[in-house]
């Protein structure tokens, strides 16, 4: 018998703000467009059809000799201005990413992974990100909420693959990422781990410091500050196992804002009965990961996951 979902309300409340999008339960399709093997694990390239407007390219990673069912990552690709990028970073990496490209970090550790294009990004640029978010405006739409859509979508689309165990997902992400896989984790139980890197922004903080222009137009969700906080939105993935890292020297990422977060999501994680499900690593360092960070995501995503 499924258990109730205690934050079902909440997370339709913050799902709402997101504005009009088509329905949840709208079936998934998916296009193999071509499969290649690349250091060491295949890779499908994909058409997935998850909306009402567009094809989702994508890329779907495992390694070449698995077996069974695999625990499974959904990889949120960054910002960074680079619009050309998007879910290549999967494979490339980036220069706020050390190597290997994650791609071939999770596949080695014997786990599949797939990401998606952002709108804007990859093989669906050609808006640019100011004149998307103003024409979405003007529809009454939310240029966040297009693009959560389509990741929650792809939680779909992996539930239904044969060779994914829809009881080990988690999401991971770098800066935009970062912001998706909480967002995500919020919205989606099905979600078990959530691991954010360098974007957990208290957003009274980023206010105070004058840093709202540090972020693009994509991260701004109309109505959205008189009913949540960051941590707000972070206590919705408790009680599950979420780390986040943060950078004491990111701009994104003010250290005030990081102790008000923290302070709020030990007492949630504490009430909930998993304290150590909770943890929050801050580097003395800026908007990048580095290879103590790598390490212990791995090993976070392997002791939970």
């Amino acid at each position: 018998m499924t258990t109730p979902d205690p934050h079902a309300e909440t997370r339709q409340q913050l799902y709402e703000l997101l504005g009009p999008l088509p329905p949840r339960d709208r079936p998934v399709a998916a296009k193999v467009v071509r499969t290649d093997l690349h250091d060491g694990y295949q890779i499908e390239s994909l058409l997935l059809d998850l909306n009402d407007d567009e094809p989702v390219p994508a890329y779907f990673v495992k390694p070449v000799d698995a077996k069974g069912k695999l625990p499974t990552v959904l990889y949120c690709h960054a910002h960074g201005g680079d619009y050309v990028l998007g879910k290549d970073e999967l494979i490339r990496g980036r220069s706020v990413l050390v190597d290997p490209p994650y791609a071939k970090a999770l596949t080695d550790a014997g786990w599949a992974a797939l990401c998606i294009d952002f709108p804007l990004f990859g093989n669906r640029r050609g808006l640019g990100e100011s004149e998307a978010f103003k024409l979405e405006l003007w529809h009454g739409r939310v240029l966040w909420g297009l693009m959560v859509y389509d990741h929650l979508k792809a939680i779909d689309y992996l539930c239904g693959r044969e060779e994914v165990d829809a009881d080990r997902l988690a999401a991971i992400g770098i800066s935009m990422g970062s912001t998706m896989s909480i967002w995500l984790g919020a919205l989606d139980p099905r979600l078990k781990v959530i691991v954010d890197l360098c974007c957990l922004t208290d957003f009274d903080a980023l206010i105070e410091t004058r840093q709202l222009d540090s972020h693009g137009l994509y991260y701004y969700v109309p109505g959205l500050l008189p009913h949540f906080s960051m941590g707000d939105i972070n206590a919705l993935i408790a009680p599950r196992p979420h780390l986040s890292v943060a950078g004491n020297h990111d701009l994104l990422t003010p250290p005030a804002g990081l102790d008000r977060i923290d302070h709020q999501l030990r007492q949630v994680y504490a009430d909930a009965d998993a304290p150590d499900a909770w943890q929050l690593r801050r580097p003395n360092t800026g908007h990048f990961e580095t290879d103590h960070v790598r390490r212990e995501v791995l090993a976070f995503l392997r002791d939970r996951l």
